[in-house]
């Protein structure tokens, strides 16, 4: 009540304080502004007077209950009327606030300050007559606020601190919220911690934060607090509401690491791999495995042979530095020490800095491969000679049991062989440095009779010797028709395989000058010696052409000279080569020749040769499409008289002219042996046409076609008193000519010789 006084005077003396200034201006406008009084004869007097609301400071008290509607407030105003009539608008005007005749503002409901906690509202008076006096009025009712809302945490809280931190260490902050006022008491809030929750390492205001340095996350990882908020500042009669909050102790480095072992017993083979595990030495160590670091470290000269490597465990693997062999050490015992890397500890460390471990190894024997004495093997050797010891490849079982050891050389075409019991080196054949200097292989060591394997490298150099003749290099030589006597003209390289020296030599004009018309060609013979041992030469003939040349000795016009005569030896060889290939060829073809030859005449001898004519009828569908024949039978027709013609009648004619093309001229008639002269002619025609057909078989076709050179079987073109052939011999050929002599023979049919 007394709060609301307050606001109440506070209100009124600035009320006062408004008249007063307005009293104020009012004066000053009626000395600075006389002609505001306006007289006419036609109207009355008019007035402006300034009026003024006078209101009291409204206030409704939140979730007060309204069963009938209760008064807050009065509106009133200076200008003062008997009858007179309120009007409000504004938020809640007439639903929430109404306002009677006299002025009186009412509240019709009970209000809630977190909805809503202020109305902004107008007044309007008027007389009896319901005229306008006091224009718009603005004012404000506020709800004011009881504690009738707890606090609220809006979120879970979580937080994190290092293990050994200090007193005082910010943990987390908590916040909740009030929706009362917050400028009053209502809304302001104090935070504690209960003893529901563990309230001996953490403290709370507003922040919580650490009370103790004696963290341990390997003692205890977790703790968890109950928060709670209270407003009316704390006091007992406050809402509150609570929170847990966990809190995680995160890990550091400080512990030192210790083997789970004092001692360690592995067995190695010797043919154990370089740089890889033999075995795993565990360490323990209290604190997480992103904050261990182990230092492993091995005394005395085992360091050379042994080393040890950190894994993602952090555990040390135990790692082979050089080879082991069994025959020479078959034991190593040692000691590994761990410690812990101080630099990076944050506290100090609650044990002892270092822990030792004792390793014993013992060195399996394995069955190993032949080693060889050396690495890669280099061996020289001279060109051109067959050398039968270049050298020798050894190679050693490395086991107590010394085995013997098989060499052998994998390139099946290297001009190189060796030994398979000695591993000596020779050669197949002469090398030549010029064709191939360097001669690279593989040679194959094998342990019998385990059939273990080794390979190694062997380069052979071929050594250079003097082989090879000198050639001559020159371009095209030439000389002008002006040049004089001892002139030097050009210059001519000769070369060798490996040239050291400036090999050149120059040509000089002895006898001058030359003539275009002069039909004498120009050459030298040029003889080149090299300077080694023995000395080489060759003689080489240099064509020399003459032409005619302008100031600066280019030739414009130039007599064709002889080409330079100088053959190579391998050129030479070449072409032998080619022409006994060409002299063997030939002989070859005409053996195969006469063979043939000799074979068809052999064939001509024989007594018996058996062929078949073969005719082919195509004239229609629905014949005999092939009749066969035995020549032979037509043969021995021949020779007996049986296919003889009748006396009486006319020549028959020959059978060569029935298979033949007809001819413009006349045919002979047929005769005795006609059939034998006939197949005589074809087989000599045979034996001297290489393009034909063997006349095993004779096939005859005939073709009615525009561009077959055949003459058509057909009688449908033919007429019976055309023919310039008498077929009165098919009579004599017996019943299977019959239908034949019908149609071509004379009218009678019935002659005709029986089998």
């Amino acid at each position: 009540m007394a709060f609301r006084l307050r606001l109440w005077a506070t209100g009124l003396m600035a009320l006062s304080a408004a008249l007063v200034v307005h009293s104020n201006l009012l004066v000053v406008n009626e000395k600075e502004e006389p002609a505001a009084i306006v007289r006419k004869e036609s109207h009355p007097v008019l007035f402006r007077q300034k009026r003024e609301w006078i209101w009291n400071s409204l206030y409704v008290e939140e979730e007060k209950p309204a069963p009938m509607p209760y008064k807050i407030g009065q509106l009133k105003s200076s200008q003062r009327v008997e009858v007179k009539r309120f009007k409000i608008d504004g938020e809640g005007a007439n639903t929430i606030f109404t306002v009677d005749n006299k002025g009186d503002l009412f509240v019709s409901r009970s209000l809630d300050r977190e909805e809503k906690s202020e109305y902004h509202l107008t007044a309007k008076m008027f007389d009896g007559n319901n005229k306008l006096i006091e224009d718009t009025g603005d004012f404000v009712v506020q709800v004011t606020d009881i504690n009738d809302n707890s606090p609220v945490f809006p979120r879970t809280y979580n937080g994190s601190i290092l293990e050994r931190s200090t007193i005082g260490t910010k943990v987390v902050e908590v916040r909740a919220t009030d929706a009362d006022d917050a400028t009053t008491a209502n809304g302001e809030l104090r935070y504690s911690l209960t003893p529901d929750g563990d309230m001996s390492a953490f403290d709370i205001n507003s922040r919580i934060t650490c009370q103790v340095s004696t963290l341990d996350r390997e003692t205890r990882s977790q703790y968890v607090v109950v928060v709670k908020a209270q407003d009316l500042r704390g006091l007992p009669s406050g809402s509150t509401a609570t929170t847990s909050v966990t809190i995680t102790i995160e890990d550091i480095n400080d512990n030192i690491a210790s083997f789970t072992q004092r001692t360690y017993d592995l067995e190695v083979p010797e043919n154990h791999k370089l740089n890889e595990k033999i075995g795993t030495l565990q360490v323990e160590d209290k604190d997480l495995n992103q904050n261990k670091e182990p230092i492993f470290s091995i005394p005395n000269e085992n360091h050379k042979m042994f080393s040890i490597e950190s894994n993602t465990d952090k555990d040390g693997n135990l790692m082979l530095k050089q080879p082991l062999d069994y025959e020479t050490r078959s034991s190593y015992t040692f000691t590994v020490t761990v410690r812990e890397n101080l630099k990076n500890l944050r506290f100090p460390a609650d044990n002892a800095n270092s822990a030792l471990l004792s390793v014993n190894i013992r060195v399996l024997d394995v069955d190993e491969p032949p080693v060889f004495s050396q690495p890669i093997y280099t061996f020289t050797v001279v060109e051109e000679r067959l050398v039968n010891n270049i050298g020798t490849i050894t190679a050693r079982d490395p086991d107590k049991a010394n085995k013997s050891i098989r060499y052998s050389i994998l390139d099946k075409d290297c001009p190189i062989a060796i030994n398979p019991v000695t591993g000596q080196l020779s050669t197949l054949r002469m090398l030549d440095r010029e064709l191939e200097a360097t001669h690279m292989f593989q040679v194959k060591a094998q342990e019998e009779p385990s059939g273990l394997e080794s390979f190694i490298k062997v380069d052979i150099i071929v050594q250079d010797i003097n082989d090879n003749k000198p050639e001559l290099a020159a371009d095209d030589i030439f000389v002008c028709e002006n040049d004089a006597t001892n002139m030097v003209r050009h210059t001519v390289i000769y070369f060798q395989q490996t040239p050291l020296f400036d090999n050149s030599a120059d040509v000089m004009v002895k006898q001058g000058p030359f003539n275009l018309d002069d039909p004498k060609d120009y050459s030298v013979e040029v003889r080149i010696s090299d300077g080694g041992r023995p000395i080489q030469t060759s003689i080489t003939r240099l064509a020399i052409k003459a032409c005619r040349c302008d100031a600066r000795r280019v030739p414009t016009q130039c007599k064709t000279a002889a080409l330079r005569m100088g053959v190579s030896v391998h050129a030479l060889i070449a072409i032998l080569l080619c022409i006994l290939t060409i002299l063997v060829i030939v002989i070859l073809f005409v053996m195969r020749k006469r063979y043939q030859k000799d074979s068809l005449a052999s064939m001509k001898n024989s007594g018996e040769i058996h062929e078949q004519l073969v005719t082919y009828d195509e004239e229609g569908g629905g014949e005999m499409d092939t009749n066969g024949y035995d020549v032979s039978i037509l043969t021995s027709a021949c020779h007996d008289g049986s296919l003889l013609r009748h006396p009486d009648h006319h020549p028959h004619p020959s059978l060569y002219a029935m298979v033949q093309k007809p001819t413009h001229h006349a045919q002979p008639t047929a005769c005795k042996g006609d059939m034998a002269a006939m197949i005589e002619v074809k087989k000599d025609e045979a034996d001297h046409d290489r393009d034909g057909f063997p006349y095993d078989t004779l096939h005859i076709y005939g073709y009615e076609g525009p561009e077959s050179l055949a003459g058509s079987l057909s009688s449908l073109d033919s007429s019976s008193t055309g023919s310039n052939l008498d077929y009165d011999f098919l009579n004599d050929w017996g019943p299977r000519f019959r239908t034949l002599a019908e149609l071509y023979g004379v009218d009678r049919p019935d002659y005709y010789h029986q089998y």
